[in-house]
């Protein structure tokens, strides 16, 4: 796989409020920890959406590995113009600095919000210009990633692409793993 699209939950699916949550340092080691299996074999790009949570928390591992591995480049994609426009400036900060450090970063439908197709269209589209995708989702807690995972399954029946979830269990393990190590 040399092109993975990662995404999941929002923040507020999440119950995370704020960035001193612990559960955002579990996501992230959980993302590291899969993203290097990936780099060790041949992961170049990863592409994200620039949505809160999940994708933003995966532009930030992804920029300390690229410390590591030098290869490693990233895409924002976002589904329509000013995708951040109602944000809060704290938030529009992020995301204007994930962008600005991205190798590549270009809209869907190149123009404001209009419906919520632009999403849709989106998904669809990174789905079908990458190699898998990396979800960070559970079945017990639906949210709105429910949607790209069927989309990304239904792909997956006439292509090869390869679809990696991180569940709540994944989660919980990688958890205690860090309380263990802090002991």
């Amino acid at each position: 796989m040399q092109t993975i699209y990662i995404t999941g939950y929002r923040p507020h699916e999440l119950g995370i409020f704020n960035e001193k949550h612990p559960g955002i340092a579990v996501i992230k080691k959980a993302l590291d920890q899969e993203l290097r299996v990936l780099l060790d074999e041949g992961l170049e790009w990863v592409v994200i959406s620039g949505q809160q949570g999940v994708e933003t928390w995966a532009a930030e591992v992804i920029l300390e590995l690229k410390n590591e591995y030098s290869n490693l480049k990233y895409s924002v994609i976002t589904p329509f113009l000013e995708q951040e426009k109602n944000w809060n400036e704290h938030k529009q900060q992020k995301f204007h600095s994930i962008i600005a450090r991205a190798d590549f970063t270009t809209s869907v439908t190149k123009r404001p919000y209009e419906a919520p197709w632009q999403f849709i269209e989106k998904d669809k589209f990174i789905i079908q210009n990458t190699d898998g995708m990396l979800l960070i989702y559970d079945e017990e807690n639906e949210g709105s990633p429910k949607y790209v995972k069927k989309l990304a399954h239904k792909y997956e029946e006439q292509h090869n692409y390869k679809i990696i979830e991180i569940n709540a269990y994944d989660l919980q393990s990688i958890a205690e793993e860090m309380q263990r190590e802090n002991w």
